[in-house]
């Protein structure tokens, strides 16, 4: 069996579809506004990426920065929308004002989805009680990730969270993969590969001249190499 790690990079448009997959990306989370930590792209977006390139794209679910759900009619027709668009993966995660997970607004939305596969993104980092926020959603369909850094301030204040997390593995809340993300450097990945995490999501280290530069193909290839 192949212990291969997966390698997430986040794409606005085609130019970062092409050069993210040319390095060597598993996977792409698709986003527009990264002002806003980013919200979910056009169809026709989605469109063009997907005929542009040919690995899996997990498109973003959020209409407005913050973890509120805000419209959750909306959300539910964007989800739609996407589906009939062709998509078949997305990421998501709502919080109510408590940190708690809105329960009503992630299962209005992942009800449109047809059981497809969705990650609960970097909310999970804002929550009031991370382990009651898995329990929660641990019945959900489709739910197969979390990204996380392990905190809200980034992978170097949540190292220990995840590696504990990662420990865990198979109970109950915990059968969900950890993508790690926010903040991850390279030096990082020793760590925790070493402690069981095999899956891990750049955007910023894609694009070593900035968010106003494309994905860097040979950038994205440093981290494919250093994975393995």
């Amino acid at each position: 069996m192949s212990n291969r790690a997966l390698l997430e990079v986040i794409a606005l448009d085609v130019e970062d579809a092409v050069a993210a997959q040319a390095g060597g990306a598993d996977r792409l989370e698709l986003v527009t506004d990264m002002a806003a930590d980013g919200l979910t792209p056009a169809r026709e977006t989605f469109a063009a990426i997907r005929a542009a390139v040919d690995i899996p794209l997990r498109v973003m679910i959020r209409k407005a920065d913050g973890f509120a759900a805000g419209d959750v009619a909306v959300l539910a027709a964007t989800a739609r929308q996407l589906r009939a668009e062709g998509a078949q993966e997305f990421v998501l995660g709502f919080l109510n004002a408590d940190g708690s997970p809105d329960l009503a607004a992630v299962e209005a939305v992942v009800a449109e989805l047809d059981g497809c596969p969705w990650t609960f993104h970097r909310a999970i980092d804002r929550a009031a009680d991370r382990d009651q926020l898995r329990k929660a959603l641990a019945d959900l369909p489709g739910l197969d990730t979390y990204l996380t850094a392990g905190s809200a301030a980034g992978v170097d204040e949540g190292l220990a969270v995840l590696l504990a997390e990662a420990g865990r593995g198979g109970e109950p809340g915990y059968g969900a993969r950890i993508l790690v993300g926010g903040g991850l450097t390279l030096a990082h990945l020793p760590v925790l590969r070493a402690g069981g995490v095999d899956a891990f999501h750049i955007g910023g280290a894609a694009r070593p001249d900035g968010w106003a530069r494309p994905v860097s193909a040979a950038a994205v290839a440093e981290w494919r190499t250093a994975l393995g």
